[in-house]
């Protein structure tokens, strides 16, 4: 709940109300892997839509392999704030949490 209402206030801010959160997994990172968050209008044919408190949200076929059984969260605390995945089938992560394997 967290996630989706910070991401709701960025859709706001950046006057992209009417978007879907896009999230992707990408080669890439320290570790090998890296999420990608993006605002995007347009579904793409073998994209998930998953709806969660009135914000859509799509994931492509090959992404959802990686994220399945993932918790995206909001955290803000005195030592750090951003987006946290707690994603059950990463074997490795990097310190900064970007990237994993």
């Amino acid at each position: 709940d967290g996630a989706v209402k910070k991401v709701k206030e960025l859709m706001e801010k950046e006057g992209k109300v009417s978007f879907a959160l896009r999230i992707e997994v990408l080669p890439g990172g320290c570790s090998g892997m890296t999420y990608d968050f993006s605002f995007d209008n347009t579904q793409r044919q073998d994209d998930l839509v998953i709806e969660k408190n009135g914000l859509k949200i799509f994931i492509d076929e090959a992404s959802l392999e990686y994220l399945k059984g993932s918790r995206i969260d909001y955290v803000e605390t005195l030592h750090e704030a951003g987006f946290k995945i707690d994603n059950p089938n990463a074997s490795s992560g990097c310190g900064c949490g970007k990237s994993f394997a």
